[in-house]
Parts: C-alpha cells; structure tokens; sequence
C-alpha cells in the first residue's frame, strides 16, 4: 500500500490517500456541550495533509456521556456547533467524520444523571451502573438513528459507530460485562446489529449513498470472559456484510499480534483482513511516528491507516512526511515537548486528562 495514493469506498468517495486522523479525545469542548473555539482552531490546524478527520467523538443520549469537555449530538440545539466543526474540517481539505457513542458504564458520574449499562458489572472502582432495560436499549438505538440525522443536517460527510474501548457498544458484545437474560444477551450482536442499520435508515432518509458509515472496534478484552480474538472475526465477518464503507480496528501498536486466536495470522490486521476478505476496507491505527514507521505500517496489509498522537504533536506530520523530511514524534510522556500550538496545554488542564500510554 502506498500511503499517499488514493482509494475509493464501496459507495464510489474518493479518498486523496490512504491516511486519516484518528478520534482523540480533548477534553476541550463548552460545557454545554458545544464545540469550543479551541477546539475549532485544533481540527482546522490539522485538516490539511489526511484524506478524512475522524473527530473525537459526540455522545447519542443525555446519559451517554463519557468525558468532561465533551461535545454532544444528543439533541437539535447542537446542530448548528457540528455544522461549525464540520465546515471547518472540510475546509482543510478532508472529508469530516462524526464519531459518535454512548459511553454506557464509563461514564463519569458526575456527567450524567446516571451511569447505565449492559449489566450492573463494574471494575476499578467505578460506579455500578444500572442495566439498562429492553425498552432502554431500542431507545438508545433510536438515539443512534437521530444523532446520524443530525450529522447529515449539520453537513458531515459520514459518521463512525464508535463500538470500541470498553463503551457501550462492546459492553453488549462482551461476555464479561453482558449478561443479560432478555434478546440482547441470548444475543450479543444484536444491539451492534441494530444500531448499524438505524444508522443506514438514517443515511438512507437524511442522505445519499455519498454519506461515509464506518465502524470502529477492539479486537480483544483482557478478561476472562472478555472478547477474544475468534469472536472478535465472527463480529468483522457479519459486519464485512453490512451496509458499511470501512471497518477500524482500535490497537495500540500497529502490528500487534492476536492472544486468543485460533488461526495461523501473526498480526491481528492479517487475522482481519483474512475475515473480511475485501469486502470493506479495514482501517489500521497505533503507534506511527515517523516515516519509517509509515513505511512498515505500510506494509501489515491495511487499506488505510489512522494516525492520531503523531498530529497532535505536529500538526503538519502528513504533509511534512509527504515532503520527504524526517519527523519524530514519539511522545515522552515523562518530559512531555513543546507543541507548535496550545492544543497539549489546553488538554492537560482539563479535569480527567491522563498522559497517553
């Protein structure tokens, strides 16, 4: 793969190249939920060299929310701050993603009226939530629905289902946090399931077949109940045949390999895309500094490739790699770097910041 030819989805978009930037969590949003300033002038400084911006994502449902300084989708009066963010980032030259949630069981406390989940299983001293019930969960789904709505009004090119990183999405996948006797736990896609095609009627009402619908997931849970790298393929296999235009795997390290797995691939991409099979392209993310890194990522068998920590610290890295120059950007947590712009400084004063790993 070469990072800077382009690639055209299933539903005909052109992506200029192979490189995204991924959803990063900033902490920076209004507290009534608006996209703030800073925030404004953080995607417009980074919109320049990647095909499409994946934002940091906005929460479905009044208690979907996962973070403080977060920006919501959860009702009309946001549209016109998505519509701001989007304009911005397409000015830069991308194609503007909406990510989009519900944090379920990680979400703070304090930020919702109250912390809900799959089931009331809860780690690390967080709060026990409350399962949610039946009706509950087909609402959320028709939260989904209206949030996709909303970002088509506000004149974003696509949305990503954010089911990663523990939220609520992978909680009902999970068979450590759902244990649920109704539907959705004979059943553990179902809620995944449902909400993708609310998402498409959305696209499908709102929309032409221009919108751009991805999926974000994790391959594996630690736990031993938790997901494995097997019912992680049996997900991407059903969801390969979904109404989606790309698949993104959510990992630390771009060439990571499978735990538990019971097939021969040495990286958990080449398990993936073995799935998969090209019916959708398959993102890949983790750990890309420099461009020796891009040129080994390159090479896992990716169709495109999500950089994240990289533009955060230089805003320009796409087009500087592009250029040829070298850049490093490996992020020392311990002796953090001077940023060319606010942006570190603005995340590391708001509450819940914690150095990336």
């Amino acid at each position: 793969m070469n990072a800077f030819e382009p690639i055209t989805l299933n539903n005909g978009v052109r992506l200029k190249n192979r490189l995204v930037m991924a959803p990063m969590t900033t902490y920076s949003g209004n507290p009534d939920g608006t996209v703030s300033d800073e925030e404004i002038a953080y995607y417009k400084e980074r919109s320049g060299g990647v095909s499409a911006v994946i934002t940091a994502v906005a929460y479905v449902s009044e208690h979907g929310k996962g973070f403080p300084g977060q920006f919501s989708a959860h009702e009309d009066r946001y549209i016109e701050s998505l519509r701001r963010l989007a304009k911005t980032i397409q000015s830069g030259g991308a194609k503007a993603i909406l990510q989009i949630f519900h944090a379920g069981r990680q979400s703070p406390a304090n930020e919702v009226p109250e912390v809900v989940g799959a089931t009331d299983i809860t780690t690390d001293g967080q709060p026990t939530p409350r399962a949610l019930t039946t009706e509950e969960v087909q609402q959320i789904v028709r939260d989904f629905h209206e949030a996709t709505r909303r970002a088509i009004e506000a004149g974003f090119d696509g949305v990503e289902i954010h089911g990663a990183n523990t939220y609520l999405l992978q909680q009902f996948f999970s068979g450590f946090t759902n244990k649920r006797t109704d539907v959705y736990g004979e059943d553990r896609m179902k809620f995944i399931l449902e909400v993708v095609q609310a998402v498409q009627a959305a696209k499908e009402k709102y929309a032409n077949e221009s919108f751009i619908v991805g999926y974000r997931f994790s391959p594996e849970e630690p736990e031993e109940d938790g997901i494995t790298m097997d019912q992680t393929l049996e997900l991407v296999d059903v969801l390969a045949d979904q109404p989606l235009n790309y698949l993104h795997v959510s990992q630390m390290q771009f060439d990571s390999e499978p735990r538990r797995y019971s097939g021969k691939a040495t990286t958990r991409v080449e398990a993936l895309q073995e799935t998969i099979a090209g019916r959708l392209p398959l993102i890949a993310v983790g750990s890309i500094y420099s461009k020796k890194d891009l040129e080994n990522a390159s090479h896992i068998g990716a169709d495109l490739l999500a950089i994240g920590r990289e533009l955060l610290i230089e805003p320009h890295w796409v087009e500087k790699i592009q250029r040829g120059e070298q850049v490093e950007t490996a992020l020392d947590t311990k002796n953090p770097p001077v940023l060319p712009t606010t942006m570190f400084e603005i995340i590391k004063s708001r509450p819940g910041w914690v150095p990336m790993k």
